[in-house]
């Protein structure tokens, strides 16, 4: 049973591909898995989710949360559309990818921040990085004069819209980023102090780890990988948007949950996260393929978070109950 449990994500994602690609048989008499439109969908959809969820992960491992990665992807991708605009249709890659910089430097203010208030302050940061959620959102705003920031740069474009490899920008530089959050959580004292902070502060700090730069280290990660959503916001859609992440986090907290990480800290991995994100982008595309209004993505998806919940409160019982 316990086996069951720590495998429902992948045994879920194969029950709900398995049921689209049923329905798209017999109502439509074509494919919902074999179609590359389907599949490149799926996989940027589940892109953007990832950039969000990855710091996320450690984040939550570590026994917190970060509910400002919302506006600091809002706040990287207004940062960088303003530059490009300053700078007009005709800057190039230089420009580009200094505008780029501004744009993570503006979400790593957002993550040091957070760091401050829960490290050094001893916030909540539950408390702490909802307050930072309205600060963000706010400094986005104001320098966005309250209005999305439309650009016009064909490099900038290219960036958010090109293939590598015949694979999408959006999901390589996902991929990417997943690889190197899976090798810091698995296979460095990094990750490891992270799992142990989650599961036992109180030993970390015996042990001599400095627990405070952990913790700025946590948030600042969280806010970039999130920051560089934002990037990839702005330069798919030639805007940028204050709310750029506001939609997808939701999605993000649900990908991270429903991988298996669990509310008191402690456990999860980057793998779950990106079975999480698939399940949530494969509902997402499914239900506007079986021609359901999106507004019940959010109906799907709240459930599955209950589930994931009521997965991991079982778990911990069959532990418990076994120990």
């Amino acid at each position: 049973m316990r086996s069951l449990l720590n495998a429902w994500s992948w045994l879920f994602l194969l029950l709900i591909l398995g049921f689209f690609e049923i329905y798209a048989q017999t109502q439509t008499a074509s494919t919902f898995l074999f179609r590359v439109y389907n599949l490149q969908s799926i996989s940027v959809a589940a892109s953007q989710i990832l950039l969000l969820a990855l710091g996320l992960t450690l984040v939550i491992v570590a026994g917190h949360i970060d509910l400002s990665i919302a506006f600091s992807t809002g706040f990287a991708a207004v940062v960088m559309a303003l530059i490009i605009r300053a700078a007009g249709a005709d800057a190039g890659w230089l420009v580009v990818l200094l505008a780029m910089g501004a744009g993570l430097l503006a979400a790593g203010l957002v993550g040091l921040v957070n760091g401050w208030l829960v490290a050094l302050l001893n916030v909540p940061s539950f408390i702490g990085t909802l307050g930072t959620y309205g600060i963000a959102r706010g400094a986005a705003l104001i320098v966005a004069g309250g209005a999305t920031v439309s650009i016009r740069n064909d490099h900038a474009r290219a960036f958010g819209n090109g293939h590598v490899l015949g694979l999408p920008i959006p999901l390589v530089t996902a991929a990417i980023l997943a690889l190197i959050c899976h090798y810091l959580l698995k296979h460095t004292k990094f990750g490891a102090h992270t799992y142990a902070l989650g599961a036992n502060r109180a030993s970390v700090e015996r042990a001599g780890v400095n627990v405070k730069k952990h913790l700025v280290l946590l948030f600042l990660l969280s806010a970039v990988t999130a920051g560089i959503g934002g990037l990839i916001y702005t330069s798919r859609f030639s805007a940028g948007a204050a709310n750029a992440g506001e939609p997808i986090l939701l999605y993000a907290v649900a990908a991270v949950f429903i991988g298996g990480a669990s509310l008191t800290g402690g456990q999860g991995t980057i793998t779950g996260t990106v079975i999480g994100a698939f399940i949530i982008a494969v509902i997402q595309f499914g239900l506007v393929f079986c021609g359901l209004p999106p507004y019940w993505q959010f109906v799907a998806v709240g459930l599955v978070i209950i589930v994931a919940v009521l997965v991991d409160q079982s778990k911990h019982h069959i532990v418990g109950g076994g120990s």
